[in-house]
């Protein structure tokens, strides 16, 4: 592997995060702290075999803290899934005299860049972003708490009319296959249920508890649906369910959407992002590669790609077990 480090170039892949800014930032200004230069790529891996670089220092990072998105951009690369992409990638970069790369993404940002680091004499350092908090190793990705604020917003208006007209909500949040936002947006805003693909809930468990809540006294109630969740996966179909069995009840179906990807990330995702983007530097410096940079009990850690990748991370059962209590 090539030792010598004096110019880190940084992407953005996937789905957007707000905190994305942030930690391009970070690296930026990180590599300006350390004397090295840096270029931004355009639109990912997209970018990088497009030629679509920017060079970058301190002051091209300034008051983009606070912005969500990615001002690098962020787009799917068919071609990079190719070897003769990755192969144009990787002569870009060296033509541009860069030594090592920085990604911000998901999982499959992850999987692009190991192949990429496995085929070339490219150092690659993975910096965890994306709201669905579904990379293992890390205790939290970039994006994920702006997300359950932006959740937890919603379902509290959602909730003003609910109970204005007695009406029973689904709302339908993002994850993909990881319930974490359904299950703490859904015990921080009161949620009388939660239907998350960690827990099978079954729809007979599910009519059984809005009977229950409509005979405590409930006149309206809201159910937090995980995009992934098995019985909620065509959330009108559900919708359409419940109101054939329990007719009492009025179903209105929200989907939030995009709208938890957006917007300026919280001071979590601010700090958080600015750990994470200085120790992808860091751990560059000290000859790191094919790791992603994660934190675990407030700690920065270095997690190979492929467990980050290939890890199923758990979700946290106590809070189940509290969901179920807080919401009888």
């Amino acid at each position: 592997m090539n030792t010598k480090l004096n110019k880190i170039a940084v992407l953005t892949s996937g789905g957007d995060s707000p905190g994305m800014n942030a930690a391009i930032r970070a690296v930026v200004r990180n590599t300006t702290y350390q004397n090295l230069k840096c270029v931004g790529v355009y639109r990912g891996f997209q970018g990088l075999i497009e030629n679509d670089f920017i060079d970058l220092d301190a002051r091209s990072v300034k008051n983009i803290i606070n912005r969500g998105g990615t001002f690098l951009k962020s787009a799917r690369s068919k071609d990079f899934r190719e070897a003769e992409g990755r192969k144009k990638a990787y002569q870009n970069l060296k033509n541009r005299d860069v030594d090592a790369l920085v990604v911000i993404g998901g999982d499959g940002t992850f999987t692009g860049a190991s192949i990429f680091s496995n085929e070339f004499d490219m150092p690659v350092i993975g910096i965890p972003g994306t709201i669905d908090n579904d990379i293992n190793g890390t205790d939290f990705t970039i994006g994920y708490d702006t997300a359950l604020n932006t959740v937890v917003e919603a379902i509290d208006k959602i909730r003003d009319t609910a109970s204005s007209h007695d009406r029973l909500f689904l709302v339908e949040v993002m994850g993909r296959d990881a319930g974490d936002i359904a299950l703490n947006s859904g015990v921080g805003a009161g949620a009388e249920e939660i239907l998350i693909p960690e827990e099978d809930l079954g729809t007979d468990r599910l009519l059984e508890s809005l009977r229950k809540s409509r005979t405590s006294g409930k006149t309206s109630s809201i159910v937090v649906v995980a995009e992934g969740d098995q019985i909620g996966k065509n959330i009108t179909k559900l919708a359409g369910f419940i109101q054939n069995n329990l007719p009492e009840y009025e179903v209105k179906v929200t989907v939030l959407g995009h709208i938890q990807r957006g917007g300026s990330p919280s001071c979590y995702d601010r700090v958080l992002a600015s750990r994470l983007g200085v120790a992808a530097v860091d751990a560059l410096i000290d000859s790191k590669s094919n790791i992603m940079v994660g934190v675990s009990h407030k700690k920065i850690v270095h997690v190979p790609f492929e467990i980050a990748i290939n890890g199923k991370k758990t979700i946290d059962n106590d809070l189940i077990r509290v969901a179920d209590i807080v919401s009888t």
